[in-house]
Parts: structure tokens; sequence; C-alpha cells
């Protein structure tokens, strides 16, 4: 049995749960906050969520989580047999969470959580972001999954972290970005949210980010 630990308002935890669900592998979620607290370090060692207890012992940064599981549950593969498209798959969830995430989470202080951004991180982040997801589109195939005809890890990654983007950029500039670079992202993002485990995901994130705004 896998123990999920984490937050359902996290865009990585929801990348787990949903690879968890897709796979069919049992598992249950633990609540844990990034904390520096000890016990929490002695499983992952930066403090981050989300992070995975195995039988072999813990384990944390999604992306080597969700790897981890594919080889580990080989049922109900979410990489592609071929090992180029397994390369492209690959090439496409690096490009999205180092050229578009990790740059746009630099707005979420401000776009999610009532911080304040300087506008000249707000100018750095817009000329970076756009760039990824230029480059994002140029990897996308959307026929209609991220990357052709079989649903995948890059859709497992994509939808959590695109949503998240594009929310975060019309916030704080008027204008999804998501939206405006990548041609038919909404229609995209309709499709996943028709798949029953992104709809439990998603309900179990609204009721997360509810929970999390009313103690605020």
């Amino acid at each position: 049995m896998i123990t999920l630990y984490g937050v359902a308002i996290s865009n990585y935890y929801n990348k787990i749960k949903w690879a968890l669900m897709e796979k069919e592998i049992a598992f249950i979620e633990e609540l844990v906050v990034p904390s520096q607290n000890e016990a929490v370090l002695k499983r992952s060692p930066l403090g981050k969520v989300p992070f995975i207890k195995t039988n072999e012992g813990y384990l944390s940064e999604s992306q080597a989580i969700l790897e981890y599981l594919e080889d580990a549950f080989p049922e109900n593969p979410l990489y592609p047999a071929d090992p180029f498209e397994r390369g492209k798959c690959r090439e496409f969830i690096q490009h999205i969470e180092l050229n578009v995430e990790l740059i746009a989470r630099r707005l979420y202080s401000e776009a999610l959580f009532g911080g304040s951004v300087l506008q000249e991180t707000k100018d750095e982040v817009r000329q970076k972001v756009e760039a990824g997801l230029t480059g994002l589109a140029k990897l996308m195939k959307l026929s209609p999954y991220a990357l052709g005809s079989q649903f995948s890890a890059a859709d497992v990654v994509a939808w959590p972290h695109l949503q998240l983007v594009g929310f975060a950029t019309q916030k704080i500039y008027g204008q999804n970005l998501v939206v405006e670079h990548i041609p038919g992202i909404e229609a995209y993002i309709a499709l996943i949210e028709s798949r029953p485990y992104a709809k439990q995901v998603g309900n179990d994130r609204a009721a997360a980010l509810a929970a999390f705004f009313a103690k605020k």
C-alpha cells in the first residue's frame, strides 16, 4: 500500500494522486504541509510535498515518484513502450515543469495567497512564461491528448500545471497566457476533465481550496 503525503491544493500532489488513480494503484492519503519539522525532513529531505511511503521506504520529488510508480507497477502504463516516444514524453514533462510552471510559480504568492509580487518580477515572468508556452505548443499534438491518440504521463502532468498557470496569469495580467499561446487548449482541458479520475481529483482540490481559504 502506497501512502501519499501532501496537500490537495498542490498541483504536484495532484499529479501523483491522479497517476496513482489512473494506474489503479491502492493508496491512502495523509495530510502533510511543507515543513522544516524534523519528522517531515526525515521523510522528505527539503521538507517538500508530495512524498510517498513504499514498502522499501520514502521517496520525494514528484517526477521521481511518477517514474517509480511506472517501474514498480507496470500495469496500466502511463509512458509509451517505444523508447523514442517515451523520451518525447519525458522531454514534454521536463519542458512544462522547468520552462513554464517553475517560472510561473513566482506569481502564486499574489495570484493565490494575497501576497504581493514586484512589477519587475511580473514583467520578467511574463516574458519567460510566454517563451516557455510557445515552446510547449510546438511539442503538444492535442490529437486529442497532449502527445497524440493515447492518454499518457504527459497529460497527468499537463492538466494540473496548465490549469494553475492559466489561472495565475489571468489574475496577474488579465490574460490567460496558456490559452493565448496554445491553440486548442480549452477543448483539451474539457476532454481531460471528462475523465472520472480527473473529476475526482478536481473536486478534492476544490474542497481543499475552500477549506484553506476558510481558515484565512
